[in-house]
């Protein structure tokens, strides 16, 4: 197996350009997701990689080739699509040899190839079936397998649960996972599913807009985000974020109340906007009367997130597992642990350390 390298790869379509000057480094064995919201260019970026979009500048290269420029046929790749794009006509065993009969594979390799990637995602009991009497899992499943036995350097996936049910997802997420470890591929995986990136990668790339903006692993993004995007974007429920205003050194938040805060982060100039960041599991309710509305209340079992609206439109989630039941429309209060709060630029959204 290989690893990828972007070099200030651009991607233009006329003369809008869809993705920047992205440098990434994938390891050798390595699962990466791209994520993002829709219309980022991760399938794009991920489309560049298989050879399906042409790159309009920079450098791609897998296992140290240089493949830029060829045919996604020459590029050691396989790609699972969000369609299964299975052969109705054919069973599983036939869709999965399909490709390496094409390309003229002797017999006795195709049965053992199959045979082996019908091991891997536990497969043997439907190989004799068509597609129709399959689940959506098993199809995707067998849209994997497909991929498996053609032994590429790097798979490719693009928000391959996106068809599923939510029950599905959870165990296909579970499957991929599994396939990994056992075969120890480079992985690169698109979605939007901040929960499927958390889930499964050993690296998160978080786009916007065609740029990177910020790589790591997932709890690396989530303890310790660069801007107000990637903390809000990474982590569910997100991150709550309150507006605030530099004052005398501290941050005045009038969602609490005109409160100031202390911070040992160096702030920007008086009078400065900045954005206070809190995640849900470490803010309070309370029942005393405040600068909130108690909008609505999700009860989960052991756990309960409440929904609240300020008096200047900012919406909060409090992760609650006292089981505190309140009336709905109820004016309340909150308070936030300090220790706990991210602190962003309120023009650039960096963070502020």
């Amino acid at each position: 197996m290989s690893g990828v390298t972007l070099r200030n790869t651009v991607k233009n379509y006329g003369d809008l350009e869809v993705i920047h000057n992205v440098d990434l480094e994938i390891e050798n064995g390595e699962f990466c997701v791209f994520v993002g919201p829709s219309g980022c260019g991760k399938s794009t970026l991920l489309r560049m990689i298989a050879g399906l979009e042409e790159t309009t500048a920079g450098q791609i290269t897998i296992g140290g080739r240089d493949v830029t420029d060829l045919d996604p046929s020459e590029r050691g790749v396989a790609m699972v699509f969000q369609t299964y794009a299975l052969y109705p006509h054919m069973t599983v065993k036939e869709n999965m040899g399909f490709g390496l009969r094409m390309n003229g594979h002797p017999k006795a390799e195709i049965e053992a190839k199959v045979t082996e990637a019908s091991r891997i995602l536990k497969l043997d009991d439907y190989l004799d079936r068509k597609p129709k009497a399959l689940s959506g899992g098993q199809r995707q499943r067998v849209a994997i397998g497909r991929a498996i036995v053609r032994g590429p350097e790097v798979f490719l996936f693009d928000e391959p649960l996106s068809n599923l049910d939510a029950e599905l997802r959870v165990d296909m997420r579970v499957e991929i996972a599994r396939l990994h470890k056992e075969i120890g591929a480079t992985m690169i995986y698109v979605t939007h599913d901040q929960v499927e990136a958390m889930t499964l990668a050993d690296k998160i790339v978080v786009l916007r807009g065609g740029y990177i903006e910020q790589v790591g692993s997932p709890m690396d993004l989530y303890n310790d985000p660069d801007n107000k995007f990637v903390a809000g974007f990474i982590g569910s429920p997100s991150m709550n974020f309150l507006k605030g205003v530099v004052d005398d050194g501290k941050v005045v938040v009038p969602a609490l109340g005109e409160q100031k805060i202390s911070t040992a982060v160096t702030l920007p100039s008086e009078g400065s906007d900045v954005y206070i960041g809190i995640r849900p599991q470490h803010i309070t309710l309370s029942a005393k009367e405040g600068s909130c509305v108690l909008d609505l209340r999700e009860q989960l079992g052991g756990v309960s997130y409440d929904y609240l609206v300020s008096d200047s439109g900012e919406k909060i989630i409090i992760e609650d597992r006292n089981q505190n039941i309140l009336p709905t429309g109820q004016r309340v209060s909150f308070e936030i642990n300090q220790n706990e709060i991210y602190l962003f630029d309120g023009e650039t959204e960096k963070r502020l350390r």
